[in-house]
């Protein structure tokens, strides 16, 4: 039996935090102070509790955080010109959409109305797109975090074989681009995939990012495997619970990310330090154009 180690995200995000507050210090000082918006449009009270969340962290990092709530009842044309205006006004550097939005409205689409240099979660297309082109660009948080969390333990990817578990435009996907850029052969497997047991039994490293609760089990691995669970499902005492079943897995995998405290924490802290990167770059543009 494989002694499981934890990849922990906490230490890593800490490292992060440190390092967006001295460059937003340092940023505010030459008269940039990095500005986040988030736009909201529901009354789901975990989403308004992550934006919560998000706003407090900024504030310790000593981003500005405006939460623009347009209601649970927004227009999709509404939300696409506050998205507008923001990426209009160069006092704010970075934009987040956050979800659930209201029937009718398609984040996607609507997140294509977020300038690019500003996008600091990737979720437009057109950044999806420039990731996919290997041109610069913001990944999204969540994404990015996977391979920050595998880096931050030293575990190699070049030449590796990964089954990423989840299609997602938010984690799977994305996540495929970055590995495949770091060298890593990818497999992108779904909960409908034929067999899948046998597709990630063959994987060295396994990212969970289904949005399945205990779809991973020590059935999927090979004895040995890096397991990297994205999933955040609510459980009926109000915790949360991954796309792994770690008691399974435990003891058979060589490490997995805890849940929560895994990839969690970094892609929080990577969003703020997207946003600092976005000022800099905003600074550095100013002073050219002076």
């Amino acid at each position: 039996m494989t002694e499981t180690a934890t990849l922990s995200g906490r230490e890593h995000a800490t490292r992060l935090r440190a390092d967006t507050t001295v460059e937003a210090a340092r940023l505010t000082a030459t008269g940039t102070p990095p500005r986040l918006a988030v736009v909201t449009a529901t009354a789901d009270e975990s989403s308004a509790w992550y934006v919560r969340s998000i706003a407090k962290a900024a504030g310790k990092c000593g981003i500005h955080c405006d939460i623009a709530d347009l209601g649970p009842d927004a227009a999709p044309a509404a939300i696409r010109d506050r998205l507008t205006e923001l990426s209009a006004d160069p006092a704010v550097h970075g934009i987040i959409l956050q979800t659930p939005l209201p029937p009718g409205a398609n984040a996607q689409e609507l997140a294509g109305a977020i300038a690019v240099a500003k996008d600091v979660d990737g979720a437009g297309p057109l950044s999806l797109g420039r990731l996919t082109a290997g041109l610069p660009a913001f990944a999204p948080a969540t994404a990015e975090a996977v391979v920050a969390v595998l880096d931050a333990h030293d575990i190699p990817l070049a030449g590796r074989r990964v089954a990423v578990v989840g299609r997602s435009t938010v984690v799977g996907k994305p996540a495929a681009q970055l590995l495949l850029a770091r060298d890593a052969t990818v497999t992108v497997a779904h909960s409908r995939t034929t067999d899948l047991a046998a597709l990630t039994a063959s994987a060295d490293i396994v990212v969970a990012a289904a949005g399945r609760p205990g779809l991973i089990t020590a059935a999927h691995l090979r004895p040995g495997a890096v397991v990297v669970d994205v999933g955040t499902n609510p459980t009926p005492d109000g915790g949360l619970t991954g796309d792994v079943d770690a008691a399974s897995v435990t003891g058979k995998a060589a490490a997995l990310t805890p849940v929560p405290g895994g990839v969690g924490p970094v892609t929080t802290a990577l969003l703020l330090h997207h946003t600092v990167r976005a000022a800099a770059t905003a600074h550095s543009a100013a002073d050219s154009a002076a």
